[in-house]
């Protein structure tokens, strides 16, 4: 069967200004990063396996609505509306290694015992952060489940160096790849895994100013894959899933296997929802649900004056998912991990002594399924992040999944209807932007990229908020392979010199 061609590799690095057809809106003057493998064949022969497991590319899209600097481009000049595009590999240890043929394993590439890969993780942590950009304070970064980050200039794209946990805090192996963000105070949160004979999540906190804060940790018997988690304003969600590792296998002689294949479904324990209380750190609640699995958190807020938590996260039955993310399925047109559905989680508290003190035990979980088509890659306007929210988007496929999504879609959870836009193309996950000067919680755009069926490139396609029609598309110079997550930075603006 032919490859599927969002899994190519993509050599080429440019940086040229792209006309738009249609109109941007005047306020949408910063960028859109994105991140995700740029390549899975390297010089030399050697190749990776899993799709988590390509070279990590930045794609950075600047808009300039009138190109107020008249634009001057590589290739030409541009006049209207235009969008600033350049994409980078990063280059990272990773990288650097992988060039020169030595690339020694990943997420789901190269077997290796447990004990040999975790010590590894310890020595000198996996730096391809191939799957999203954020910024803590001053300072860019891209990020994966290892706790080495990796900062880049946000123009250039150029690596500036790692930054890595400083302090007594304690620390993991691994780390969610989500930060979580704040709004209210700015703050990000993330939750490491720490491996030992007593295993734990530590959760901490980054100021705006940079600093490191421990929140809380949690024990745990065998840790969970955990690639995202769930923030609201009082609380951490840690949605444990039965894909567990057993901690005492690291002190004894393992099986060679790729790391994530260290991990086994155990359906019989069911999903543990912990949630810990931030200000105290304490677990205030840890109700068991039905055995699911999932890669992301959709938004999550409280209500019943902080009594109920609330969390939307795309689901599917188990963890077979990420063995349908092996590039020989991909490219053969198996794409079973994006049929996940949208479900609600409601952690009840509890108030045995009706005095606002919540204990463990007295908690109860329910689930309500929000949308049961295919969905992946699910988000929510960033305005809405700790807050209840309306509308969810996400990627559009198919259940059962027999192709890449070929549209994304706007969920209205309220009334439950589903808007889709398709082009034909093949679609990666969208990312909602707020107007700044907007009073409805859809005014504003979707930004996605779509590759088009049949055809050597990639565009970008700029969706209305509320009515969710294209009112703007710029096309890119070549084929983008499929990516993982974006994230918009409204003060990385066009440079006014007008050179790329």
């Amino acid at each position: 069967m032919t490859d599927h061609p969002g899994f190519h590799s993509l050599h080429e690095e440019t940086a040229e200004t792209l006309p738009v057809e249609g109109s941007l809106p005047d306020w949408l003057a910063g960028s859109l990063i994105r991140n995700g493998p740029g390549a899975f064949s390297f010089p030399g022969g050697s190749a990776v396996d899993h799709w988590f497991d390509g070279l990590a590319m930045l794609y950075r899209f600047t808009f300039d609505p009138g190109n107020r600097a008249g634009g001057a481009a590589r290739k030409g000049r541009v006049d209207g509306d235009a969008v600033h595009y350049r994409n980078r590999f990063l280059r990272t240890d990773t990288y650097e290694a992988a060039c020169a043929g030595e690339f020694d394993g990943g997420f789901a590439t190269g077997e290796t015992t447990l004990r040999s890969r975790l010590l590894t993780f310890l020595r000198e942590p996996y730096d391809n952060t191939n799957i999203v950009a954020e910024r803590v304070g001053d300072d860019y970064l891209a990020l994966t489940e290892s706790p080495r980050r990796v900062r880049f200039d946000p123009d250039t794209l150029d690596v500036l160096g790692h930054d890595e946990a400083e302090g007594d805090t304690p620390t993991g192996q691994l780390a969610c790849a989500h930060l979580k963000r704040d709004p209210a105070t700015g703050t990000l949160l993330n939750v490491e895994t720490a491996f030992g004979r007593t295993s734990r999540y530590h959760v901490h906190a980054l100021t705006p100013d940079g600093e490191r804060r421990h929140v809380g940790s949690v024990e745990t018997e065998k840790p969970a894959y955990l690639h995202s988690f769930a923030l609201t304003p009082r609380y951490v969600v840690i949605a444990e899933f039965p894909l567990r590792l057993d901690p005492l296998r690291l002190f004894k002689p393992g099986r060679q296997a790729p790391f994530i294949e260290q991990f086994e479904w155990e359906p019989e324990r069911g999903t543990r929802m912990v949630v810990l209380e931030r200000t105290t750190g304490e677990v205030v609640a840890d109700p068991v649900t039905d055995a699911v699995f999932g890669f992301h958190h959709v938004n999550a807020f409280e209500r019943d004056g902080g009594r109920e938590v609330v969390f939307d996260l795309e689901t599917v039955p188990d963890a077979t998912t990420i063995d349908s993310l092996y590039l020989d399925r991909l490219r053969a047109g198996s794409f079973g991990a994006l049929g996940a559905q949208v479900d609600r989680f409601v952690v009840d508290l509890g108030d045995a002594t009706g005095t606002g003190r919540y204990r463990v035990g007295d908690a109860s979980v329910t689930r309500e399924t929000l949308y049961d088509g295919g969905t992946a890659l699910p988000t929510v306007s960033p305005a809405r992040w700790c807050r209840r929210h309306r509308y969810v988007y996400a990627m559009s496929t198919d259940r059962p999944v027999n192709e890449w999504a070929r549209g994304v879609l706007k969920l209205d959870t309220e009334t439950g209807e589903a808007t889709e836009f398709d082009d034909g193309g093949y679609f990666g996950e969208p990312v909602f932007v707020p107007n700044p000067d907007g009073d409805r919680e859809d005014d504003g755009v979707v930004l996605a990229v779509t590759l088009e069926a049949g055809a050597d490139a990639s565009s970008l396609v700029v969706l209305d908020g509320e009515s969710f029609t294209e009112r703007a598309r710029a096309r890119l110079p070549h084929a983008v392979p499929f990516d993982f997550h974006g994230r918009y930075f409204p003060e990385v603006r066009a440079r006014r010199s007008g050179a790329e």
